[in-house]
């Protein structure tokens, strides 16, 4: 008689966190045969890109907590997209094209593209673009040529700050914030000035100068719930992973004989009644914030424990508001010459059915963050009145703020020497996350890209 054959117990990951970088970590993992317990402790998905029902005199809307976009380069967050089944449900632009409006003069030019090749695809823009002066417009070309000469990996660019480099190459103080800022702040969430070389470069460089599409602008026309909680949940759940919501990682402790020990607790208890109950893993995935994953990690983790306190973050401010007729004619503005940074047309995706939605999407807002919503009301809707004509004598049924105060690490210069890779000194425990090293500032790219690198390292 032939012997049965031994059963195989495949590998057993926990993965800590429920952000972009602990979802993709964790299908990763089932794609490559990988038993999973995903951890979250919110009660939903999605981490920093989520959504939530708000009462308005409308109705009940859906809002997602920021406003986040994609570029067609974004190749990690795409694949994401498709392996959830939503790439329908966050379309391209067929070309970019950003409408730029001066508050102070009302004119409003546009950065767009062409199908010539790169750089010229974006040759006639800059030299219609009407917010830089004749001179500016010549100089801003020698600049992005020089970008392109530029190596994102090489250490000494991590030194040194975007601004100054810029200067060095003709770039004026309006040119930087018409041109550079417009598109540095919404990516890398900091001005030139706070942004180290080598991540400028980076984003620069592959949004702008790799091929003549890579920055066109993907927008989501479903809540970032419905992408991030819902769908991603559904994938979890048919390629087996198990998903604990509303559960707190307390500890980890290499067990006897290899592998980790994973203490717990539950919220969705009475506090009292909190059951501290412990997993075993052969490895985990550690992708949780700097400061968490600080707290979490043995102490001999990594080369140099104190790296990860020395994080600095950056805040993004969205103010919502909800008026009764239309004043935004087009998807999305961006505005110079006002507090106002970025306006977003949100209205069908939010379920609003009578009026206008629109989100003003604030980065680096270290100044404005902590301003009472009254503040930020009578800040804004003049500058929204300048900007949109049509808004000037609508009615604003709601205004609300919400508010992420560590929204993602700060970029600032130096910040590359703390980024440690996927794996830690200790066997069978990994790191994921946007802060993390991938090459990439704080976006949802960058987050997919960590948990990808993060389950190559748990199963080449």
């Amino acid at each position: 008689m032939t012997p049965p054959l031994a059963s195989h117990t495949p590998p057993h990951t926990a993965v800590v966190g429920g952000g972009l970088a602990g979802i993709t970590t964790a299908l990763a993992l089932a794609d490559r045969g990988h038993r999973v317990t995903l951890l979250e402790t919110r009660p939903r998905l999605g981490g920093l890109a989520f959504s939530f029902r708000r009462d308005t005199p409308a109705g009940q809307i859906t809002v997602d907590n920021g406003q986040h976009v994609f570029l067609r380069c974004c190749t990690a967050y795409r694949g994401f997209l498709q392996r959830i089944g939503a790439t329908a449900l966050a379309p391209l632009q067929r070309r970019l094209e950003v409408p730029v409006t001066d508050a102070a003069t009302g004119r409003t030019g546009r950065i767009r593209r062409t199908a010539l090749p790169v750089p010229l695809h974006l040759a006639g823009s800059l030299a219609r673009y009407p917010h830089l002066s004749p001179a500016e417009r010549a100089a801003a070309p020698r600049a992005v040529l020089a970008l392109r000469r530029l190596d994102p990996a090489d250490p000494a660019l991590d030194d040194q700050d975007f601004a100054s480099w810029l200067r060095r190459h003709g770039q004026s103080d309006r040119a930087v914030t018409a041109l550079w800022d417009l598109i540095g702040v919404a990516t890398l969430n900091a001005r030139a000035a706070d942004v180290s070389l080598g991540l400028a470069a980076m984003v620069f460089r592959t949004g702008l100068l790799t091929e003549p599409g890579a920055a066109d602008i993907g927008v989501p026309d479903v809540p970032l719930g419905e992408l991030h909680d819902t769908l991603a949940r559904t994938a979890l759940d048919s390629s087996g992973v198990t998903t604990h919501l509303a559960t707190r990682v307390r500890r980890l402790r290499p067990a006897p004989g290899g592998g980790w020990r994973v203490t717990v607790s539950s919220r969705s208890l009475a506090p009292a009644a909190q059951p501290v109950r412990e997993l075993t893993a052969d490895s985990v995935v550690v992708a949780v914030p700097p400061d968490a994953a600080r707290a979490l990690l043995p102490h001999d983790a990594l080369p140099d424990p104190s790296a990860l306190a020395a994080f600095g973050t950056a805040p993004i401010l969205n103010a919502h508001v909800l008026y009764d007729r239309t004043v935004l004619p087009r998807p999305f503005l961006a505005a110079l010459g006002s507090p106002v940074q970025w306006i977003f047309d949100r209205t069908r995706p939010a379920g609003v059915t009578e009026g206008q939605y629109v989100v003003l999407s604030q980065s680096a807002a270290q100044e404005e963050i902590q301003l009472p919503a009254d503040v930020l009301r009578k800040r804004y809707l003049p500058e929204i009145a300048r900007l949109l004509p049509a808004a000037r004598g609508a009615r604003v049924r709601d205004f609300f703020v919400t508010r992420e105060r560590a929204a993602t690490f700060a970029p600032t210069p130096g910040v590359g020497r703390l980024r440690p890779g996927p794996v830690t000194r200790a066997p069978g425990l990994h790191l994921a996350g946007a802060w993390t090293a991938t090459g990439w500032p704080a976006t949802m790219e960058g987050a997919v890209r960590s948990g990808l690198a993060a389950a190559r390292a748990v199963a080449p």
